[in-house]
């Protein structure tokens, strides 16, 4: 999977499961590529999600709700996540 399909998927995914007025994915793979854990075909995200939804719930459970709902490009695609709620 290619880092475009991947930031379509995760929105897709997101969108479908999470009232969002608004989210924005950004890839920041660069920030990873010379750690010797770096695999070529895991990418790094940023997530910025505008939702009332998920700042009704506290941090963590806004996070475990977004990676349940990530868990197959988690375990697949996904090297880091980074997550931002607004």
């Amino acid at each position: 999977m290619n880092i475009d399909e991947l930031i379509t998927n995760v929105k897709k995914k997101i969108k479908k499961n999470i009232n969002t007025e608004n989210i924005l994915i950004e890839d920041k793979t660069f920030l990873h590529k010379n750690h010797p854990s770096h695999e070529s075909n895991k990418f790094h995200l940023k997530i910025i999600i505008k939702s009332e939804e998920l700042k009704k719930l506290n941090k963590i459970e806004s996070y475990k709700k977004i990676y349940k709902i990530l868990d197959e490009e988690l375990r697949n695609h996904v090297h880091s996540l980074q997550i931002l709620i607004n």
